[in-house]
C-alpha cells in the first residue's frame, strides 16, 4: 500500500545512532548547487546510506538505470561519522510537485532531524540571478538571529534584497518548519545564473560549509569542475559577444 509518505530506515543503521548530529540538505534546485555539494560531500566522506524517503508528493514518475531497470523516484538519507563530526545527509531525485507536498515533505525532513537530535539544519541551494556569475558569493539566511554573526565571519552575504523573493522549496522551508521544532538552520545558496548545472557556484558553498561545520573536505574534484564550466561559460560569452557585434553590424 502507497503512503502519503514513508521514511524507511535501512537495516545496516538500526544500531547506528549519530552523536550530536547535523543535517545538511542538498535536494535538486536552481543550479543543481546544493545537490552537487551533498553528492560530492557523501562521496568524499564515503557516508553510508541510511534510508529511503518515497511520497506521492514527488513527480509521478520512475527513475531508469543503465540496463533500463527502473525503481521509483525518492530520497535519500546518508550517514557519515567521524571524529570531527556526525553528519546527516539528505539528498534525492526531486521536490514536491505541489505546494502542499513541499509542506508536507518539508515538515517529514525537521520530524527527522528531530528524531535523530539534530542540532544544526544547513540547507543548500542557488540564489539565480539571471546572469552568468564568474565569482560566485554565498548568500545566507537563518533562523535564529544569533547565527548571523557566525556566518558573516565565514564569508556568508546578507542582503536585505536578495533572494527578493524568498526561498522556495525545502531549502527554504525547512528553515520555518525547523525553528517550530526548536532546531536551528541555516541556508547557505551559491550564486548562480540559473541556467546550468553550476560547479562553481557549488564550490563556494562546499569552501564555507566545510569551514563552518569545521570538517575538511577536499575540493580538487569539484574544483575541477568548475574550472571546465568556466571554459563552458567564458565560451557562451564570447559567443555572445560576436552576436551582439553582428547585430550591431547589421543595424
Amino acid at each position: 500500500m502507497i503512503e502519503d509518505i514513508s521514511v524507511r530506515y535501512l537495516e545496516s543503521f538500526k544500531d547506528k545512532r549519530p552523536v550530536d548530529p547535523i543535517l545538511i540538505e542538498g535536494l535538486p534546485g536552481i543550479g543543481q548547487v546544493g545537490k552537487l555539494v551533498a553528492e560530492y560531500m557523501i562521496h568524499m566522506l564515503v557516508a553510508e546510506k541510511i534510508g529511503e524517503i518515497h511520497s506521492i508528493y514527488l513527480p509521478p514518475q520512475v527513475i531508469l538505470d543503465e540496463s533500463g531497470l527502473v525503481r521509483l523516484a525518492r530520497n535519500e538519507l546518508y550517514l557519515c561519522q567521524s571524529a570531527e563530526k556526525d553528519i546527516v545527509f539528505l539528498v534525492g531525485d526531486h521536490q514536491s510537485t505541489s505546494n502542499e507536498g513541499h509542506y508536507l515533505l518539508a515538515d517529514t525532513y525537521c520530524e527527522i532531524a528531530e528524531e535523530l537530535k539534530v542540532k544544526r539544519i544547513y540547507t543548500l541551494g542557488g540564489f539565480g540571478v539571471g546572469h552568468l556569475v564568474n565569482e560566485p558569493r554565498v548568500l545566507g539566511a537563518v533562523n535564529r538571529a544569533e547565527l548571523r554573526e557566525e556566518l558573516e565571519t565565514a564569508g556568508v552575504i546578507f542582503n536585505r534584497d536578495e533572494p527578493g523573493g524568498g526561498i522556495i522549496g525545502a531549502a527554504g522551508l525547512m528553515l520555518g518548519l525547523s525553528a517550530l521544532r526548536g532546531i536551528e538552520a541555516v541556508c547557505l545558496m551559491g550564486e548562480t545564473s540559473g541556467y546550468l548545472v553550476d560547479p562553481m557556484a557549488a564550490a563556494s558553498v562546499l569552501a564555507i560549509l566545510s569551514n563552518l561545520i569545521g570538517v575538511p573536505v577536499d575540493p580538487t574534484k569539484l574544483n575541477d569542475r568548475a574550472s571546465e564550466m568556466e571554459k563552458v561559460i567564458e565560451g557562451l560569452v564570447e559567443g555572445e559577444k560576436m552576436k551582439n557585434e553582428e547585430l550591431s553590424y547589421i543595424g
